[in-house]
């Protein structure tokens, strides 16, 4: 198994580091440019992280006029991320190298109703397994990230009124995986990282809302370019009452929550009170796509609902992108309800230029996220 080393990287150094690894550098010049640093002072920390075996220099990068630079990068011996994306039935875990790229990425089927003891410590066994068998030979596990589907206090790492989530609240989520590996820990909302994740794959788009709908819903809000957390539930549209002709108690105790009507969890319950037999939210997409009738009615329903909570949530930020993810973000009639109920009742200048699209970094939008905002909590 590679070994458990915390990064002892910071101030400036740990600046220099976070913009070669995000690829918002990768020359001398191009760092001192950025960071405001004299090409002095860059070329001093840039060698002592180059004789930390933390940055290479290599190549040729792009010439700006003149002699081609040598290309930095970060050295694929420099450290090893453990990021995980958690959901109510399932996790993917994956290891990233720390300029963010997946080494390896596995999905494994999970029960967080079994408690968080038990789940963090399945989960930190399952990383134990994954740098057996494909962490690289002497390279350092640098830090560990979850996404948790329920709110998280920022501060503490601790879960705080989760629906569906029996025993987890206020429960150390950090804490506890700290306790097995001794690093930096990182705990945030699944929304938030997926938000993250996505940011990256539509460059020059600084405010997004990053919608996850899966077995709850969750919306990341990403604003000039950084995840805005709030107090740690911005985004958290689930618990928004809606209009109903009926009315359903939500899990939070409260009626008619958008989770009620148009979660994966709410839509398998629907679903199976028909005698539709669902037990996944990806069931629910396979029966809309068979063309069962009751089963597009329903994700129809959720995508109007979803889309008129939006509605109030675009004029206020304007966003340049809605991007909608998680499991029930490939059922068509949900993201045309979507589109349909935005597009109509928002205030034409807010929708002008308004995308409302499917993700474009797929499933390990959430582990891209994670790796990215751990790299912050590593470097310090």
């Amino acid at each position: 198994m590679s070994g458990k080393e915390r990064l002892l990287v910071r101030g400036a150094q740990g600046d220099l580091m976070r913009l070669v690894a995000t690829g918002h550098a990768e020359s001398r010049a191009e760092l001192a440019r950025l960071s405001g640093l004299a090409a002095s002072s860059v070329s001093l920390r840039v060698e002592e992280l180059i004789g930390a075996g933390l940055l290479v220099e290599e190549g040729s990068g792009t010439s700006r006029g003149g002699r081609r630079p040598r290309r930095l990068r970060v050295s694929p011996t420099a450290g090893l991320l453990a990021v995980a994306d958690l959901g109510a039935h399932h996790v993917r875990l994956g290891l990233l190298d720390l300029s963010g790229t997946p080494l390896v990425v596995e999905e494994r089927p999970c029960d967080i109703a079994l408690g968080p003891e038990a789940t963090l410590d399945w989960m930190a066994a399952s990383f134990d397994e994954l740098l057996l068998a494909h962490g690289p030979p002497g390279v350092p596990l640098r830090g560990i990230a979850t996404g948790i589907p329920g709110p998280v206090d920022p501060a503490s790492g601790r879960v705080v009124s989760p629906s569906r989530m029996p025993g987890w609240n206020n429960f150390p989520v950090a804490e506890h995986l700290g306790a097995h590996y001794d690093l930096p820990v990182l705990v945030e909302n699944d929304a938030n990282l997926l938000a993250v994740g996505e940011a990256r794959a539509w460059p020059g788009c600084d405010n997004l809302m990053v919608l996850k709908a899966g077995s709850g819903i969750g919306c990341g809000v990403i604003v000039d370019g950084r995840l805005h957390r709030g107090r740690g539930a911005a985004g958290d549209i689930s618990h928004v009452r809606v209009s109903s002709d009926s009315s359903v108690v939500c899990s939070c105790g409260h009626s008619d929550c958008l989770e009620a009507y148009a979660s994966g969890a709410a839509l398998m319950g629907a679903l199976t009170e028909l005698g539709i037999a669902v037990r996944r939210p990806a069931d629910v997409v396979a029966a809309v796509n068979d063309g069962v009738p009751e089963a597009t009615a329903l994700v129809r329903n959720a995508g109007r609902l979803i889309g008129e909570v939006l509605t109030v949530l675009v004029n206020f930020l304007n966003p340049d992108a809605i991007v909608v993810g998680g499991s029930l973000s490939t059922a068509e009639p949900l993201i045309a309800s979507i589109r349909a109920a935005v597009y109509e009742r928002c205030l034409p200048l807010a929708t002008r230029d308004l995308e409302i699209a499917v993700t474009r970094s797929g499933p390990d939008a959430a582990l891209l996220g994670a790796g990215s905002l751990l790299l912050d909590t590593v470097l310090g």
